[in-house]
């Protein structure tokens, strides 16, 4: 979810300035409609819904005009992939609290990706925290509440601080649990506050820190969701596109 989308419209389909047209994503369990905005007479430009699964969906680009019924101008199907970002986001949130699957994760730590790479790499794995249906009862520190936190232990805040996941950090403080992780201790002694100031990461450090910190540029912050039982309306600001999603 939330790539740019860019429809042509063929010669016949160029018509007046009065006509709104939205595309219409239907998948198994979930419907998002979204409308689009105009680059010239030719095309159109949207946000891709983040679905609830991988699987291929039918999308039909449909023109409205006050007076008329609504037209379904064209008709094709859309892949929803499982790329690695989901599969990491859906490793980390299954297996947060585990001892030995948070240990493993820190072999990355090893082979960090180039700079270049780590914001990239920040934006899809948040995106993909974004869309998982995480269970109502889903907490940072694992499902294991009962432990205190004098008990050292390494936690999700760990593994984003450690290879400077600043959009991943800002994700997991806003969950339950998050704010708690600040302040326990891993096997070495070092909390996600002390590990961030250690490697200097100043704008990490900063939004873990300060209470007004804003969350840090990405799509996200471009949108705001508004959710109202089984529907959630959404608006990009940046290309000014509304998302409505409803579950089936």
């Amino acid at each position: 979810g939330d790539s740019i989308i860019t429809v042509q419209l063929t010669e016949e389909d160029k018509v007046e300035d009065d006509v709104v047209f939205y595309l219409v994503f239907t998948g198994s369990t979930v419907q998002h409609c979204t409308s689009t905005r105009k680059i010239n007479p030719g095309s159109l430009e949207t946000i891709s819904p983040g679905h609830d699964c991988c699987e291929t969906v039918k999308v039909a680009l449909c023109a409205s005009r006050e007076g008329h019924p609504v037209l379904v101008v064209a008709e094709e199907s859309f892949q929803f992939v499982q790329d690695e970002a989901y599969d990491a986001a859906q490793f980390l949130a299954t297996y947060a609290g585990n001892q030995q699957a948070l240990n493993f994760t820190r072999f990355l730590d090893r082979s960090r990706p180039p700079a270049a790479n780590v914001d990239f790499l920040d934006e899809k794995v948040a995106l993909a925290f974004r869309h998982l249906k995480l269970p109502a009862e889903w907490n940072v520190l694992g499902p294991d509440q009962s432990l205190t936190e004098n008990i050292p232990r390494e936690t999700l805040m760990h593994f984003a601080v450690r290879l400077g996941l600043l959009r991943l950090a800002w994700f997991l403080l806003q969950q339950p649990g998050g704010r708690v992780a600040l302040s326990i201790h891993n096997n070495e002694g070092a909390t996600p506050v002390s590990l961030a100031l250690e490697r200097g990461y100043q704008k990490l450090h900063q939004l873990l820190t300060e209470e007004e910190a804003r969350e840090p540029d990405s799509w996200s912050t471009l949108s705001h969701t508004v959710h109202s039982g089984d529907y959630s309306v959404k608006h990009h600001r940046g290309l000014d596109v509304y998302m409505l999603t409803a579950e089936a």
